[in-house]
């Protein structure tokens, strides 16, 4: 194997992983949801392929886009972290374990592209480099949908473990989690 190939694969890795920490700190507070593991598992592989796809049209776009667009894009994930974690907070405060918006359907996308708009970012970075499109996307993908599982599993222990109270746990983790790529960006 050539030794650039496995540098660029290795360095790949890294930034899936770093990717992927988004998703399984969100599912982490997504788990408090009373979700069935086959809803889990879709979940994951919805968060996958939102990060198959964003950095793929992020690669495409490339040097083009990156000043202006990416920016956007981390505003946009942030703003609706911070919704989603708001609402959960909201009803777990209530005493209610429904959120408004819960990561099946409409939420499942809202909750997919929430954690996958950082991705885009990166695929317009390495558009601008050059770098192995291929590889660079299904590290990304396999690696989120990993992790978002994780996250969800844990979080679901976490709930079973802390009842009602996961909920309010939940949503202030998005809600920071928002915050944090709010304030970054500021």
């Amino acid at each position: 194997m050539d030794q650039h190939y496995v540098s660029e694969l290795f360095t790949m890795i890294i930034m899936a992983l770093a990717l992927g920490m988004d998703a399984f700190s969100v599912g982490l507070g997504m788990g408090s949801f009373k979700l069935r593991l086959r809803t889990i598992a879709l979940i994951g592989i919805t968060v996958g392929i939102f990060h198959v796809w964003l950095p793929y049209l992020g690669i495409l776009s490339g040097a083009f886009l990156t000043g202006k667009f990416g920016t956007f894009a981390s505003f946009v994930g942030a703003v609706l972290l911070l919704f989603l974690g708001l609402q959960m907070l909201l009803s777990g405060l209530r005493g209610k374990e429904e959120a408004v918006i819960a990561p099946v359907g409409f939420g499942l996308l809202l909750f997919a592209t929430s954690v996958s708009l950082d991705s885009f970012s990166v695929g317009l970075s390495l558009g601008m480099i050059g770098a192995r499109a291929f590889i660079a996307i299904m590290c990304f993908g396999i690696t989120a949908c990993i992790m978002t599982i994780a996250g969800l599993l844990l979080g679901r222990k976490v709930h079973s473990f802390l009842g009602k109270y996961s909920f309010v746990i939940g949503g202030s983790i998005l809600f920071a989690f928002g915050l944090k790529i709010l304030m970054q960006l500021i």
